[in-house]
């Protein structure tokens, strides 16, 4: 199998399965009638609620809920694995992690849900081309952002509703710098003559 048949197999089975824990978790937080939602949600400046950086994203609080953000998780998180197992890996960690510490900090009541990485994965992907400088990731990020660019208006503040912009915006920082990080790294100029042939 070719190699990158191999990887989009696997980036396939990781995202799906990574989709359907978060969809075991919601049953098991049903049958437990949502005990896992209130005691393992981000509770913004509370110790008790800082366990909820690592677990929120993995807790919905409906069907809804879970399914807005199903197909963003399988599509983004499919398209970041191509790029290989360890940098999928650190891009969901970094956007799982500032999205969740931000909310910490500056949320504004107990926050559950995916979201905040999804806002996550996504500016990673239309940022990360630019610091590659790779044609074919910008034209994937021009792609995606007329597909899915009207999501970014989740990022302001948005009055009445339940909404975490907070975690919008933190993950879509994360996303930045999850790119500014894990850009490629190119050789120092100069060193491709180091080994030319003498005069």
């Amino acid at each position: 199998m070719h190699p990158l048949a191999r990887r989009a197999q696997t980036g396939l089975i990781t995202v799906v399965g990574l989709v359907a824990a978060m969809w075991a978790v919601f049953l098991l937080d049903a049958v437990l009638g949502n005990m896992l939602v209130r005691t393992l949600g981000i509770a913004p400046r509370s110790v008790d609620g800082l366990d909820g950086v690592v677990f929120a994203p993995l807790l919905h609080g409906g069907v809804q809920h879970l399914a807005s953000n199903t197909l963003p998780l399988l599509v983004l998180g499919f398209l970041a694995f191509l790029e290989g197992a360890r940098r999928f890996a650190a891009a969901v960690g970094i956007c799982w992690l500032a999205s969740g510490i931000g909310t910490w900090l500056f949320g504004g009541g107990l926050t559950i849900g995916a979201s905040g990485v999804v806002f996550g994965l996504f500016t990673y992907l239309i940022t990360r081309g630019f610091y590659n400088r790779d044609w074919k990731q910008i034209l994937l990020a021009v792609v995606l952002f007329v597909a899915y660019g009207s999501i970014l208006w989740g990022v302001l503040p948005t009055a009445g509703t339940n909404i975490s912009w907070q975690a919008h915006l933190f993950g879509a920082l994360g996303g930045i710098l999850a790119a500014f990080v894990l850009k490629r790294k190119r050789p120092a100029p100069g060193r491709a003559d180091r080994f030319g042939t003498g005069a």
